[in-house]
């Protein structure tokens, strides 16, 4: 709570920067997902879901049901990996690890393990534009790669002119990159040239109170299908949801 309250106060902090749009959020459908399921990355691929997972001894890759939420295709991997964030570049499925400072790549169509590069600093996110790779670390900074993991560019995201840190999760989205801040309930909508945060989401009470355990974790997993629907889950929750963003009021 108290990160939350730290981060809303910035959003009244003015560098000289625009202001950026505030959002909320509308809940269009809600599926069923694994609460086992301690979710890194979450992304749509010729129309299948797929998830990573993490946790030591429980990080996997997943190729998902919507309808269901049950596994349809499950790679498990060994228990001294920490699976994060995941995408698929051409015809290459990428794998983050956290602290293993590992990369995996898996053929897209079939899942088979292709190769492995060697890392340069932690794992938590990662998306692409259709070009590059884009990365995160939890710092303020995304890195953009190609995929070879050669690095093209770093770009530091700011809220009203101020880094903003712990960035994870990442989704390319029309144009721009959505990214949770780990421990609240926000996204951060990004231009991808400046770092400039453009738009931010409040997904404050997306999972009902109801839904919740005490091992229910924080918001994490952005998606996006071939129509341009937006989904969002969390780690451990049992809960996946369609949504779309309206105007805070």
């Amino acid at each position: 709570m108290r990160q939350l309250l730290i981060f809303l106060c910035l959003l009244t902090l003015s560098c000289g920067a625009k202001e950026p749009q505030r959002y909320t959020l509308k809940v269009l459908a809600e599926y069923p997902h694994d609460r086992e399921a301690y979710t890194q990355g979450l992304f749509f691929h010729g129309g299948e879901l797929y998830e990573t997972t993490g946790l030591n001894g429980a990080s996997s890759l997943r190729k998902v049901d919507l309808a269901s939420g049950d596994a349809l295709k499950k790679i498990d991997f060994s228990r001294k990996y920490f699976a994060e964030g995941s995408v698929v570049l051409g015809d290459k499925l990428y794998v983050l690890t956290w602290t293993n400072r590992i990369a995996f790549v898996y053929d897209a169509a079939t899942l088979e393990y292709r190769q492995s590069y060697s890392y340069p600093r932690e794992g938590w996110g990662l998306t692409t534009d259709g070009t590059s790779l884009i990365a995160s670390d939890g710092s303020s900074r995304l890195y953009f790669l190609s995929p070879e993991f050669k690095l093209e560019k770093k770009l530091d995201v700011r809220l009203n002119g101020r880094l903003i840190n712990n960035i994870n999760e990442l989704e390319w989205i029309d144009g721009r990159i959505w990214a949770n801040v780990y421990l609240t309930d926000m996204i951060l909508i990004i231009n991808p040239d400046s770092g400039i945060v453009e738009a931010t989401v409040d997904c404050a009470g997306l999972l009902p109170r109801k839904l919740s355990e005490p091992d229910t974790d924080v918001l994490n997993g952005i998606a996006v299908d071939a129509d341009g629907a937006i989904y969002l889950t969390g780690k451990r929750w049992p809960r996946l949801y369609k949504v779309a963003l309206q105007k805070a009021k």
